[in-house]
């Protein structure tokens, strides 16, 4: 089910799969993706689980509003925000949250800002929110090459940066990479203003330096070795800096999830803890008859 919510003056589009009574999942995703690039596979494999789960595209990709960043800049908190509105346009008192990249900075903010609204906390291929990345490992060479390559915007190296992405240990699904590729350029408003992302990120916002050690949901962490944005020691990093994270390494997993059964292997892992013993037991979609 497709959705526009609220946040502000911006409207954000949503879609919800499964039942609506079953415990929510929030997917966010990283920097200039849009809902759809959370595979469906994933969000079949999660259904599966007994959850619901919505995804979403964050302001200025896909459906949602285009902002005009010189005359209105946001921060990460501003996008986090937006992720609120999300939850609160589907009447969700409380997630579990999984945040991939950018993503994960944003669900980081939630964990701290708004700990009541985050049962539990999923963080994929990302890396400590604020200045606590600082002298963390750089981006990999091939990747900083592709970036310096400039090539011309369009399907075509959205595909080349994927397959960067994707790393080279994990067989490339190039196929299903373009179709969701083609996919996000075809619904997206204006492709260009998905940049706006980078540069929020770097807006000074004093709310992202807030102590990652006050999170109490209990939260993994899911990092491949082959990620080339965010090596491994990003997410050994946030390892240390949650109480009681877990850190689960995905062998050969790059910075996204266009492998072949991939999606499905995450859906598995991400954390569905209950926050306390009174929540209601996982259900099943569809719900029986009976």
């Amino acid at each position: 089910m497709e959705r526009f919510v609220e946040s502000g003056a911006v409207r954000i589009w949503t879609e919800r799969a499964g039942d609506p009574g079953c415990p929510a999942v929030l997917l966010i995703a990283g920097s200039a993706a849009q809902g759809v690039s959370w595979p469906d596979a994933l969000v079949g494999g999660l259904v599966a689980r007994g959850v619901q789960v919505i995804r979403f595209d964050h302001r200025d990709t896909g459906r949602s509003s285009v902002v005009d960043f010189d005359a209105d800049p946001y921060t990460i908190g501003v996008m986090a925000r937006d992720c609120l509105a999300v939850l609160d346009g589907h009447g969700i008192a409380s997630a579990h949250v999984v945040g991939a990249s950018l993503g994960g900075v944003l669900a980081q903010w939630l964990a701290v800002h708004a700990p009541a609204r985050v049962r539990s906390l999923t963080l994929l291929a990302t890396t400590p929110m604020g200045s606590r990345r600082d002298g963390l490992p750089p981006p990999a060479p091939e990747f900083l090459a592709h970036l310096a390559a400039g090539l011309p915007p369009g399907v075509e190296s959205d595909v080349a940066l994927f397959r960067v992405f994707n790393g080279a240990v994990r067989p490339f699904d190039e196929p299903a990479a373009r179709a969701m590729l083609e996919l996000a350029r075809s619904r997206a408003g204006d492709p260009a203003a998905a940049a706006h992302h980078d540069r929020a990120a770097w807006r000074a916002d004093p709310s992202v330096d807030a102590p990652l050690a006050s999170i109490v949901a209990p939260t993994t962490i899911l990092h491949g070795d082959q990620d080339p944005v965010f090596s491994l020691g990003h997410g050994t990093a946030l390892a240390a800096a949650i109480p009681g994270a877990v850190l689960h390494l995905v062998p050969g997993m790059g910075h996204v999830l266009t492998s072949p059964g991939l999606p499905e292997e995450i859906a598995g892992l991400i954390r569905l803890a209950r926050s306390s013993p009174s929540n209601s037991p996982p259900c099943r979609w569809p719900r029986s008859s009976t």
